[in-house]
């Protein structure tokens, strides 16, 4: 049976617990590493826990985000690592941190270094994706490595590939964020790693939100598990019907405002414009609505010196790391992401989370507003609802996520489409972003909140600043609204130019090598015009139809290879390719 350690916090982040008054007693160097940084008192999270992995037992945490979770594995890790009979030798692993993101195992393994400084033995590696693998197993089989610090897949693959590792020595594990782990496809790798490490080591398993996986991943990786549990205190003002406890931050204020698809983006500048000097993260449902934000605001007359950041998924990891660290630098700015910015991460002094998109997993919204609030700091949050999203605020409410409501500012002017009629990029982007979010709407886990069937896609076009409504199946089909639409009548799409002259110029000339293709390509002959349309159809032979289709196929197969040459030189992109070739809804 686990034990249970249940602790909750006062009205303040930290305890009245001094580090050097924790039992096991903590070594010096840790103690002066924690002075440095400015740590004196404990948070709850980290009173609890420290103790209990420095006197060798394995731990299950459950603690709000922004608890302090990072230092409560960092300093019992260096402590039990020094407290080692032998100095390993330099392939000989001595401790793993598991992290969901690339960005999450970066920042613990910054946090990290000033305490395993305090080892003269011990060399610890990041190893994440994005970068070639051998890299990593050069500088490992070169230097050496007894600490790693990274994402599962990548460690797993070093673990594979490397004979001359040795893990039997291996003191601690630890699992951060071990929800986002499993949520995230890691379970294979993580399931693949743990055998291989000794059954006797310390485990500490840490997570925000405790989910049916985790208990079997406790179960699995963990020897008879303390379970410490830290919760805020509720605000006043919450039902009597709630939990005496948060999920959020007790200094976090969060709001909701409901307004039509068609206003979020006036809302959204409106917002932006009243709070230019705040640290403000805004999150979006798909990669291609971060792309589309990126270059839409910037171009805005009211956020003209307005430093604006771009993090997705898809960028690649040198761009990630370049959009982190640069925001995490500013004062005040704006970082507009997806949920890849939403586990973990420790950016300082944001003021504002904006949640433009809901997340499709309830359990991220937490993690989200998370990144501001934390260690006991003031912070602020505002999710947008559609009207008929508003379910979610009660749903919430029963989650223990206390809202309330703010209003929609008045007479707020559209100002998106206009940067669609100046830019092609700004045009072609607002249209993936529109698709991309219709599909990924699809997939939320709380369909009956969020229900697809009603969306109003008219509506939802006009907040992505199209031009034209897209002929989607869904549309002609009528299963969803396009109520709500005005097409633009004064523009051609196809004469609007890209802002940037060489993409134009590079535009131009594919046109031309388009349009002088088509010139050149065989016409199927046609039969001289009859006045009896049935007797020309009864007079045509079954051959000459069939030559006839064998024209337009080996047409149609050309201009496809054409298109898919193109596509493999990068001149156009896989969206551009289906679009082309009719692969996708989107006609």
């Amino acid at each position: 049976m686990a034990m249970e350690a249940s602790t909750e916090t006062p009205n303040r982040a930290l305890t009245n617990l001094r580090f050097s008054d924790l039992k096991p007693t903590l070594s010096p160097p840790i103690l002066d590493a924690l002075t440095e940084a400015g740590f004196n008192f404990c948070t709850p999270v980290q009173a609890a826990t420290i103790p209990l992995l420095c006197s060798f037992k394995d731990v299950a945490v459950d603690a709000a985000t922004g608890s302090g979770k990072t230092l409560a594995f960092i300093v019992p890790l260096v402590e039990i690592l020094r407290r080692s009979s032998e100095s390993p030798k330099p392939h000989q692993v001595m401790g793993i941190i598991l992290s969901p993101t690339r960005e999450l195992a970066s920042q613990i393994y910054h946090v990290a270094q000033p305490f395993i400084s305090t080892l003269s033995n011990v060399k610890a590696m990041l190893l994440v994706g994005g970068l070639g693998i051998k890299a990593d197993m050069n500088k490992i089989e070169e230097e050496g490595a007894n600490l790693f610090i990274g994402t599962p897949g990548r460690i797993y693959d070093i673990m594979d590939r490397m004979d001359i590792l040795d893990f039997r020595n291996l003191e601690i594990l630890i699992l951060d964020e071990a929800d986002r782990l499993l949520e995230m496809g890691f379970q294979k790798q993580i399931n693949s790693i743990i055998p291989r490490l000794p059954k006797l080591r310390r485990t500490g398993l840490f997570s925000a939100t405790q989910t049916e996986a985790v208990e079997e991943l406790a179960k699995a990786g963990l020897r008879n598990p303390v379970r410490v549990e830290v919760r805020t205190e509720a605000k006043d003002g919450l039902a009597s019907s709630q939990s005496a406890s948060s999920k959020t931050p007790l200094g976090l204020d969060i709001e909701y405002m409901e307004c039509e698809a068609d206003k979020k983006p006036s809302q959204l500048v409106d917002f932006l414009t009243k709070n230019t000097n705040e640290k403000i993260i805004i999150y979006f449902m798909t990669c291609a609505c971060v792309d589309y934000w990126g270059v839409v605001l910037p171009r805005l007359a009211a956020l003209k010196g307005c430093s604006i950041i771009s993090l997705h998924g898809k960028m690649k990891q040198i761009a990630r790391e370049h959009a982190l660290a640069s925001f995490t630098s500013l004062s005040s700015g704006i970082l507009l992401c997806t949920d890849v910015a939403a586990r973990g991460l420790d950016i300082p002094g944001v003021d504002w989370i904006v949640q433009y998109d809901p997340p499709q997993d309830p359990n991220v919204f937490i993690h989200r507003v998370g990144r501001t609030a934390r260690l006991g700091r003031r912070g602020r949050a505002v999710v947008y609802l559609l009207p008929k999203e508003e379910a979610y605020v009660e749903f919430l409410r029963l989650r223990r996520v206390p809202l309330e409501e703010r209003k929609c500012s008045d007479d707020v002017p559209d100002i998106i489409r206009a940067a669609a009629r100046k830019d092609r990029d700004v045009m072609e982007k607002g249209l993936k972003a529109f698709v991309s979010f219709i599909r990924a709407y699809k997939e939320h886990h709380c369909s009956y909140i969020f229900r697809w069937k009603e969306l109003e896609v008219g509506k939802m076009a006009m907040g992505f600043g199209l031009l034209h409504l897209p002929s989607m199946s869904e549309v002609k089909n009528h299963s969803l609204s396009a109520d709500g639409f005005i097409p633009v009548e004064d523009v051609n799409v196809a004469e609007i130019k890209y802002k940037d002259k060489n993409r134009e110029k590079q535009r131009q000339k594919n046109l031309k090598t388009k349009k002088a293709a088509e010139l050149q390509e065989p016409k199927p002959h046609k039969p001289k015009p009859k006045q009896n349309a049935a007797a020309t159809t009864r007079k045509k032979t079954a051959k000459q139809r069939r030559a006839v289709q064998t024209v337009e196929d080996a047409d149609e197969l050309d201009r496809d290879y054409r298109l898919l040459k193109k596509l493999k030189k990068g001149a156009i992109d896989e969206a551009e390719f289906a679009k082309l070739t009719g692969t996708e809804e989107l006609l």
